[in-house]
């Protein structure tokens, strides 16, 4: 089940994304002080849970363990930006990636949305074979990611009609 992101998520939600972040970044940036000593699974999980908005627009697939989560940001009316998907390394490959997707791309389409994007490191070759295969294509824009000579590019999907 999808599912908005509650604060007792929070625990769950930084041991996802500091170990997924961990397994796809450390071998491309291979900054092992920022992947072991700046990522800290306490100090996510504490923000979660004391920030009144951290979790907003973060839904996870729960099927009695969350598996996985996403953010979007939906601020803009017709284009909306994935900020996050991350699958915990335990469960890749069962499709929750794949649902969690078909709930934003789902809700997007019943908002009128008319375009969906994301940015991606170059290097994260696994990520843009998961975009791809979601509709989603290169839209020919590339940035430098935070001074570190490493690049993002960014992915659209343009939802058809039928999808809206």
């Amino acid at each position: 089940m999808i599912r908005a992101a509650t604060k007792n998520d929070a625990s769950r939600l930084a041991e996802i994304q500091i170990f997924s972040k961990r397994k796809a970044y450390r071998p491309i940036f291979q900054n092992d002080k920022v992947s072991f000593n700046e990522m800290q699974v306490l100090d996510l999980a504490l923000f979660y849970r004391d920030s009144n908005d951290a979790l907003n627009d973060i839904y996870v697939f729960d099927d009695g363990i969350v598996k996985g989560m996403m953010k979007w940001n939906c601020e803009n009316a017709e284009r909306w930006e994935i900020k996050e998907l991350y699958i915990d390394p335990f469960f890749r490959g069962e499709g929750i990636g794949t649902a969690l997707m078909k709930n934003f791309l789902v809700t997007a389409g019943l908002q009128n949305v008319r375009e969906v994007f994301l940015w991606v490191l170059e290097e994260n070759t696994s990520a843009i074979r998961f975009y791809e295969s979601q509709g989603y294509v290169n839209a020919g824009e590339r940035k430098e990611f935070s001074d570190t000579g490493k690049y993002e590019l960014k992915y659209r999907n343009v939802l058809k009609r039928g999808d809206r």
